[in-house]
């Protein structure tokens, strides 16, 4: 197979997808192919896209590739689809999420001996919303339920990996610039979350990771 074509099947099968493609996917479907080959022609599209001065690129997201607009263009977009813009994480569920991020797996109580405040309602929500999953049962007295992220969470986040999540300098480096008070009052929820784990003395996923509040939010809920 030419470059020429695999490029435009690459593109016609991103693009097709809802969810973000792998190559794994990708090569099952084109078979003739390497993997490599897959992601060489997503670097030549990105590339020939902003040559061109396209409003949209590919990017790796929840371990598979999904075409996206331009962030520049994002507060048109917005207005699109103002009343289907998903309602921003509360300062509770951004809180809680970010300790499971990076403390998976981790038990129901672990995260509101962290947190301090019971967070039936925040988990039911988080597990509504597909943004973390049941992991088995914990080591602990009674065999506690463990939680952990999803994928849905990484694309949520528009993130590819869980080591893809800032670090704590980085959210300072946000916080110091110029930010509208409800962005400012998300990150600092975060802070909070990880302030609370690093004081948390269980087994777990080392802290140091820390979930972003979305670009596209709306009305806060919990």
């Amino acid at each position: 197979m030419n470059k020429e074509k695999l490029q435009k099947i690459t593109e016609a099968l991103i693009f097709a997808s809802d969810t973000p493609i792998s190559v794994k996917q990708m090569q099952s479907i084109i078979e003739e192919v390497k993997p490599k080959q897959i992601e060489q022609a997503v670097q030549e599209l990105n590339e020939s896209y902003r040559q061109t001065g396209r409003t949209f690129t590919i990017v790796s997201v929840a371990g598979g590739y999904q075409m996206v607009s331009r962030e520049s263009y994002a507060a048109w977009i917005r207005k699109l689809f103002h009343k289907k813009i998903k309602a921003r994480l509360s300062q509770a569920a951004l809180e809680t999420l970010s300790v499971i991020a990076f403390k998976q797996p981790v038990s129901k109580p672990d995260v509101e001996a962290i947190r301090g405040v019971n967070c039936d309602g925040v988990i039911h929500t988080l597990l509504e919303r597909k943004l973390i999953k049941l992991s088995g049962r914990g080591e602990g007295p009674g065999k506690p339920l463990v939680f952990k992220t999803t994928d849905e969470f990484l694309r949520y986040f528009g993130i590819n990996d869980i080591s893809d999540l800032p670090k704590p300098r980085e959210i300072d480096e946000i916080l110091k610039e110029e930010k509208k008070p409800e962005e400012v009052e998300s990150l600092d929820a975060l802070k909070a979350g990880e302030a609370g784990a690093d004081q948390n003395t269980d087994k777990g996923t080392e802290p140091g990771t820390e979930v972003p509040q979305p670009v596209d939010s709306a009305d806060a809920v919990e």
